[in-house]
């Protein structure tokens, strides 16, 4: 009897005329500000974040910023990585603590990292912030911001290959 991990894979196979195909590639995804001007500053998405990377509650654990333009009466303004085709964070790591994987992905390597903070000065929206013990905290586009904003500010979208 199959395992239930074979049976995934095998009830993923598409058969073409008679014949069994290997699953699509997973495409990747990356989170998208689709509708700024819906956020409230509630703050919904900053919390889910830090508390599934860190396990803490904590708006300063966050890689997913929310500020105000122009105080009280002013927008929000959603400051999260964009994932760039070329990161100028990765090359500006010295040390190769940020990679960008053939996906697209760009993957923090935390025990190469040194904590000099120069990923935080080379990303050009601010998206990166140095954490506890000077690690940077970037977003890992896992959508878990997604689900805890309650107007559809934040959405998934493909990135072409």
């Amino acid at each position: 009897m199959a395992d239930s991990s074979e049976a995934k894979v095998i009830s993923e196979r598409v058969s073409v005329a008679g014949q069994e195909t290997k699953p699509k590639p997973k495409k990747r995804r990356r989170l998208k500000v689709a509708h700024p001007e819906r956020c409230i500053g509630c703050l919904g998405c900053m919390f889910a974040c830090s508390r599934v990377h860190t396990g803490n509650v904590s708006l300063r654990d966050s890689a997913i910023k929310i500020q105000t333009q122009g105080g009280i009466e002013g927008d929000f303004r959603v400051v999260v990585c964009r994932g760039c085709n070329d990161p100028p964070c990765v090359r500006a790591c010295p040390v190769g603590a940020l990679e960008r994987k053939p996906d697209g992905s760009v993957v923090f390597h935390e025990e190469l990292c040194t904590g000099c903070g120069q990923c935080q000065d080379a990303c050009l929206i601010g998206a990166i912030s140095l954490g506890r013990g000077s690690k940077p905290i970037k977003c890992m586009h896992c959508g878990a911001c997604v689900a805890f904003c309650p107007h559809g500010v934040l959405t998934f979208e493909e990135v072409p290959s």
